[in-house]
């Protein structure tokens, strides 16, 4: 039994959900009513709401109930400290206007006690990758002093660093934090009421129904339902166990391995936030750090998606054939009937409701609003059991709210790490440091860009690990000459792919419990799925045409993009999995292989790109119709 004080947490963790989401509605609607307090106020929501429905007696032992108390305490003093630590920054908001404002040592410490219980609130939530990572920016704000110069700063006292990080705006409630209150928050709470709704059910029962012909069948039909589904949900974890429940088993009774099951899925579901429109609420953060219009971004996106998914769905149909797994059979096929087919309604209604808002010229937070009340009007008209149980949407409801306010603790926390170096100028000299080696060598330096991204992505949900990339690594990037939407794309795809990336892997330590299988194996098998995910951003930064909507387009060199990732996709594919219709030796995969990494090669090195890219798909086509007749005339 729930202890009375651990279900009252809980009670008014739901009622701050709820409070965070309405709100969440009105802003996309009526806008901001006041910068400070807003931002002050939906900070204090979310962090109070993830202290009380995270609570310290969660993690006690039964066999220390004793314990129970001093937890309650604790969490009722973190609550009570945050709330004076908040009063302290709005009265100074008040004062900073006029410009007459300084601060004393009860001040500093009021602040200080602020941003201890904003960054337990962002352990319990996200573990150690993020805690420890702002622990040791805001650490080295104050002690960076101590440091060689060559990364080290002149060293700033805690006053100087809380007055950066905590008063005023270019710390906890920067500009990233006001971009998610106006925008993203509506479409965090909208991608939970879809889910809500049960319009997941009915996008795998057409996933299913679209792919039962395809020698991959389940495992595309996963991709399918991934991709789908995962662009709303914002969270590739959330998307693992959500759909990996349900199509993990089935990929595994129709004969795959269990780590290629859970490697489907991981990878599916990581694709799913690079994939329009929404890319896990990212592409609204990034329309507006870029200033270019969210359409465009996910026109942008769009082909880079694409080219993942087709590679996954090659993989996919090459592991099946290996494996000697057949069709579905048409009596076990499923089928679209009326029902399915109107429930596919609540998610197609209200993703053309975004697409029509957003053509009409209004704003993305409009078109959330609007998409919110088709949510609610699509599953009231199309799923009777919301009819019979009209709860259930409040339920969703205050789950969106609650996903509202893990976001905003992590942008909080991420904050500190802006504020940190908004102070010391690190991103300055890490920014000249990494244009300094691009001028002598560019792939070298998006090479380390890219690692430095997996590292700084790993653990973290889609948009914090988005953010904090951008923060470190977007000014080096630019330093470089590279577009601006070129380098946002780079960075936001391998703090993604970090998902699937070991050690961390948080996408495929989810499917492998479901999958029961090993969770080193499974990465390994994601990490061959997705391959080409790390290849795409080399190429759209190199030769940004592939990104369709910059003014640097140029047709010629988008074909032969096109034809190169598409050389590569199938060459390295069957390379990899030693097949393409029969068992491939290995000296045919040393072809294969050197027949895929030409084109990228000579893509990047801009060097014969045509020559190469046209020899390499020829001799490609021409080694596949020789197999092809080979086997078509050789017995058995």
């Amino acid at each position: 039994m729930i202890p009375m004080p651990t279900r009252i947490f809980g009670y008014a963790a739901a009622a701050l959900g709820l409070a965070l989401a309405v709100n969440a509605i009105i802003v996309a609607y009526v806008g901001v009513y006041d910068i400070a307090y807003t931002r002050a106020l939906i900070v204090y929501a979310s962090v109070v709401s993830v202290l009380l429905g995270c609570p310290l007696a969660a993690a006690v032992p039964k066999e220390r109930a004793f314990l129970l108390v001093f937890a309650w305490l604790a969490d009722i003093a973190a609550v009570a400290a945050f709330t004076v630590a908040i009063w302290y920054f709005v009265s100074a908001a008040d004062e900073l206007s006029t410009m007459l404002v300084s601060y004393d040592n009860t001040d500093i410490f009021i602040a200080f006690l602020g941003v201890c219980v904003l960054l337990e609130a962002t352990r319990r939530l996200f573990g150690l990758p993020l805690f420890l990572f702002v622990i040791a920016a805001f650490l080295y704000g104050l002690f960076g002093g101590y440091l060689p110069s060559a990364i080290g700063h002149s060293g700033f006292s805690l006053a100087v660093t809380m007055e950066m990080v905590w008063y005023g705006f270019q710390g906890v409630y920067g500009t990233p934090l006001s971009i998610v209150i106006q925008v993203v928050l509506i479409f965090v709470v909208f991608g939970v009421m879809l889910e809500g709704t049960g319009a997941s059910n009915a996008l795998i029962k057409i996933a299913f129904a679209l792919t039962g012909r395809t020698r991959g069948g389940v495992g595309h039909a996963a991709i399918v339902s991934s991709a789908l589904f995962g662009s709303m949900s914002g969270s590739v974890v959330a998307n693992v166990v959500g759909t990996g429940a349900f199509t993990i088993p089935m990929i595994i009774r129709r004969g795959f391995k269990p780590a290629s099951a859970g490697a489907i899925e991981a990878a599916a579901s990581t694709g799913g936030q690079i994939m329009p429109p929404v890319m896990g609420a990212a592409a609204f953060l990034m329309a507006d750090l870029i200033g270019m219009p969210y359409l465009m971004i996910c026109l942008a996106a769009l082909l880079p998606a694409l080219f993942y998914y087709g590679a996954l769905f090659v993989a996919v149909s090459l592991e099946a054939g290996k494996a000697g797994i057949q069709p579905i059979p048409p009596a076990q096929r499923e089928r679209i009937d009326r029902k399915t087919a109107l429930e596919s309604l609540m998610f197609v209604i209200p993703i053309a409701v975004i697409i029509a808002v957003l053509v009409a010229g209004r704003s993305p937070a409009m078109a959330g609003f609007c998409a919110v009340i088709a949510v609610v009007v699509s599953a009231l008209m199309f799923n009777p059991d919301l009819r019979r149980n009209p709860s259930l949407i409040l339920n969703a409801i205050i789950k969106g709210g609650t996903a509202g306010a893990s976001i905003v603790v992590a942008v909080a926390a991420i904050g500190i790490i802006l504020g940190t170096l908004n102070l010391t100028g690190i991103g300055l000299s890490f920014a000249s440091t990494v244009a300094a080696l691009g001028e002598n060598n560019l792939l070298l330096a998006l090479a380390l860009t890219a690692l430095t991204c997996l590292i700084l992505g790993m653990g973290m949900p889609t948009l914090p690990a988005y953010l904090v990339i951008v923060l470190v690594m977007g000014r080096s990037l630019r330093e470089l000459g590279i577009e601006p939407l070129a380098i946002h794309l780079f960075v936001f795809y391998f703090g993604v792919l970090s998902a699937i990336t070991p050690p961390v892997a948080v996408a495929v330590f989810a499917a492998a419990p479901i999958a029961n299988s090993h969770p080193v194996a499974t990465a390994l098998a994601a990490l061959r799925l997705a391959f080409i995910g790390f290849v795409i951003p080399f190429v759209f930064v190199i030769e940004p045409s592939l990104l369709l909507v910059l003014d640097s387009f140029d047709l010629g060199q988008f074909l032969i993009a096109i034809l190169a990732l598409s050389v590569a996709i199938l060459a390295l594919s069957t390379a990899f999995y030693a097949y393409d219709g029969a068992a491939l030796s290995p000296m045919h995969c040393l072809f294969r292989g050197a027949l895929g990494l030409a084109p990228l090669a000579a893509l990047l090195s801009d060097r014969f790109e045509l020559e190469v890219t046209v020899a390499s798909a020829f001799l490609l086509g021409l080694s596949m119709l020789l197999r092809q007749r080979q086997r078509r005339f050789v017995p058995g």
